[in-house]
């Protein structure tokens, strides 16, 4: 069984088991939350598809860790201008263990 769900404006497709990263939640490690916006839950046969949510459909999933992504480098130039600008990234995440799909 799958689901996919809606958090930090991004969609995954996630299934029971499965570890995902999605942008920071603030929820302590080791604490199981609950995402109410499922926007469509199959079984591999049948498949339900919202509009834009599935009424009733839950997924849990258990905060495994928090961290940074790897730093992401941002180089600006202007030629013959003798302008060069530099700049780095590290995006905060919160990793998630999916545990029951309910839907």
């Amino acid at each position: 069984m799958y689901a996919v769900i809606k958090t930090g404006g991004k969609q995954y497709r996630v299934a029971s088991g499965e570890k995902i990263k999605v942008e920071q939640i603030a929820a302590d490690v080791g604490q199981e939350i609950v995402i109410d916006q499922v926007l469509a839950v199959g079984n591999g046969v049948e498949l339900k598809v919202g509009t834009p949510l599935v009424s009733g459909a839950t997924v849990k999933a258990t905060v495994v860790a928090h961290g940074k992504h790897d730093k992401v480098h941002i180089f600006k130039m202007r030629r013959r201008k003798h302008y060069q600008k530099r700049q780095g990234h590290r995006q905060q995440f919160t990793e998630l263990q999916i545990g029951v799909i309910a839907g």
